[in-house]
């Protein structure tokens, strides 16, 4: 089975990424949906630093500690940020581009590899998925198997820090119902595609996770999971931690 890595030519995000890195500017990153009108994501927000980051991200990487798997870094904003407080970091990204600029930045340790490639090895103290993290899975089936890919490189005693979204508010009336289609798909699964001058990105699916789902999926994994921060709409952050049986008395 091929774990695949994004080629450069279809690769929009790094593409945006490479240019602000080495022009302190970019055009429109363009975020396209069937589900939502065109969108645009701020290129200069990929490279905030500690000070200008949300609140639920500053509180992730308050909490992150021994050694630390940064997956889908991006940038590496919050890698280099982890970094400068001593704490050892590996960044990975599927973006060749994306990883080429983090090195250059100063990231020390910098993989491009699919998260789900079975080279990629080791035990971490924190798993660290910011920006919406349950997104890799894709689709609410999928999850579980995100969940237990992350177990498998989780350190005893070690934490999952993710977080996410519940779009539960895109579907909610004025009088606070909902008209969500229990029949349909679950409403945290969204399809995108990206577009960056005349770079445009395959298609891929994002799965936004409203809280209780994921602390009962978690828990099908042998996960416990607490939610340790709520942001302003909707969003949080999660610690998810290798559950502990208690021996019987």
């Amino acid at each position: 089975m091929k774990y695949s890595i994004l080629d450069k030519s279809h690769d929009p995000m790094g593409a945006a990424i490479s240019d602000f890195h080495r022009s302190g500017k970019a055009a429109r990153l363009r975020v396209l949906s069937s589900m939502f009108e065109e969108d645009e994501m701020p290129v200069e927000h990929l490279f905030r630093p500690l000070a200008k980051m949300p609140r639920l991200e500053q509180k992730a990487l308050e909490m992150a500690c021994g050694r630390v798997l940064d997956i889908g870094a991006g940038a590496g904003c919050h890698a280099l940020a982890l970094q400068e407080r001593g704490i050892e970091v590996k960044a990975i990204d599927i973006s060749p581009l994306s990883c080429e600029v983090m090195s250059e930045r100063g990231i020390k340790d910098v993989e491009c590899v699919n998260l789900f490639d079975p080279q990629l090895q080791g035990k971490y103290d924190t798993l660290l998925l910011l920006m919406n993290g349950t997104g890799i899975a894709g689709k609410l089936e999928r999850l579980p198997s995100l969940l237990n890919r992350l177990k498998e490189l989780l350190a005893d005693g070690g934490q999952i820090l993710v977080d996410s979204s519940d779009l539960k508010y895109i579907y909610e009336n004025e009088d606070g119902s909902m008209d969500i289609d229990l029949n349909a798909p679950y409403y945290g699964e969204v399809d995108y595609q990206m577009q960056y001058k005349n770079v445009k990105g395959e298609p891929f699916d994002w799965l936004y996770t409203d809280p209780a789902l994921l602390a009962s999926i978690s828990k099908q994994c042998g996960l416990q999971c607490e939610i340790v921060a709520e942001g302003e709409h909707y969003d949080y952050l999660a610690r998810l931690s290798l559950c502990t049986t208690v021996p019987l008395a």
